[in-house]
């Protein structure tokens, strides 16, 4: 009974491999969630929303406050200046955006060029909308953009490119040169760019996020997305945004009036106090995560697994070929028997199925002790094909 538009799209991978943790007792390195909460006076000021009443319908686009507090956070950070009432919609968590985004701007036949490995929802909210998936991959080992693979994909059906840096799973943070290329081409193809930056503040070793709204030409052309739920560690909580262009705004409202309408409310009002009194926080997560980075990319290199070693996210990517395996999946599926661990297969986020077959990704997001106990499992078993 399932709709043609849903045809061929799987279970989320997500959802397959952290159940298979839960039932397996594994230790789960796969799906990207932290194990510690966000901070404290965050968590506070939900409990405080929710005692001074603010328990009812928020505004489709989103209390006033948090709304205030997204464009004060993008003129603090990026110099962006937004007007909150036309220019700002907030979305139960980026997911959404990305699918509003994509209902409310994408006909039936229209091309979007994507990056990957992509983030599963891209494929499903493209497919669903009508649109045309072009895929640029990011290749092994330093997964960085081929802009003349790039502008190879771009054909006169193209009118969107649905962008993420930092990118997830490579952990690739796109250089300002990248952007550029980016940039470039869609002023001169008329594209309109989606942005998908929620681990803007979550990268390593001295490197910067650039939004590519900054860049010469791109405001007007660009529709960037992002949350609280990654950087300030409330994943659950599912609270993100779009902001841009007053036309673009309103298309991803015009869509998500339909799916969620609004969300909850009294988080809403804890990730505008977030944003504005917690601004510091995202800083110290990424000098954790880098730790955490440090610890899992030595830990897996001991096994066997070369590492990526990411510049961003909450991710590294290695490849299983180097143990004599031909398929990430099978990998993924033997590795609780096997060592008690979840990693993610990556061959479901690729068209190229020769880049992505041997990719695994680990999430390093995760309290020190689960990830020593993580490796120390893998350490003792036996890996090999």
């Amino acid at each position: 009974m399932l709709a043609a538009r849903l045809d061929g799209i799987p279970t989320t991978i997500f959802h397959t491999m952290s159940a298979l943790a839960v039932r397996t007792g594994s230790v789960n390195l796969g799906q990207g969630f932290p194990d510690e909460d966000g901070p404290a006076s965050v968590l506070k000021a939900a409990q405080a929303a929710i005692d001074a009443g603010h328990n009812q319908y928020a505004p489709g686009i989103g209390v006033p406050p948090l709304r205030q507090a997204i464009a004060r956070h993008q003129q603090r950070h990026y110099g962006i200046e937004l007007d909150p009432d036309r220019q700002v919609v907030v979305t139960t968590g980026c997911t959404e955006a990305v699918a509003a985004a994509l209902l409310g701007l994408v006909d039936p036949g229209d091309e979007v060029v994507v990056l990957e490995p992509y983030y599963d929802s891209y494929v499903a909210m493209i497919q669903m909308a009508g649109g045309v998936r072009r895929p640029v991959t990011l290749r092994s080992p330093d997964y960085r953009l081929d802009v003349d693979e790039l502008r190879a994909a771009v054909t006169p059906r193209t009118r969107f490119v649905l962008l993420n840096t930092p990118h997830n799973p490579t952990g690739t943070v796109l250089t300002d040169a990248e952007l550029q290329a980016v940039a470039d081409l869609a002023i001169e193809h008329d594209l309109v760019v989606i942005t998908d930056e929620v681990y803007e503040h979550l990268v390593f070793d001295g490197l910067r996020h650039t939004p590519i709204a900054t860049l010469p030409g791109m405001w007007d052309r660009t529709l960037t997305l992002s949350s609280a739920g990654k950087s300030w560690s409330v994943t659950g909580w599912k609270v993100g945004w779009a902001t841009g262009p007053a036309e673009l705004v309103d298309a991803v409202m015009a869509a998500k009036q339909w799916l969620t309408y609004t969300s909850g409310t009294p988080v809403q009002h804890a990730v505008a106090h977030a944003l504005d009194e917690e601004s510091d926080f995202p800083a110290t997560t990424a000098r954790w995560l880098q730790d955490h980075r440090d610890l899992l990319c030595d830990g897996l290199a001991e096994v066997g697994l070369s590492p990526r070693v990411s510049e961003g996210t909450y991710f590294t990517l290695t490849d299983v070929g180097d143990l004599g395996w031909d398929d990430g999946l099978q990998f993924c599926e033997a590795l609780p028997g096997r060592a008690g661990v979840v990693g993610i297969p990556c061959q479901g986020f690729h068209d190229d199925q020769d880049a992505g077959r041997h990719l695994i990704r680990w999430a390093f997001c995760k309290e020190r002790s689960v990830l020593e106990e993580g490796l120390r499992r893998l350490a003792k078993a036996d890996l090999r094909r």
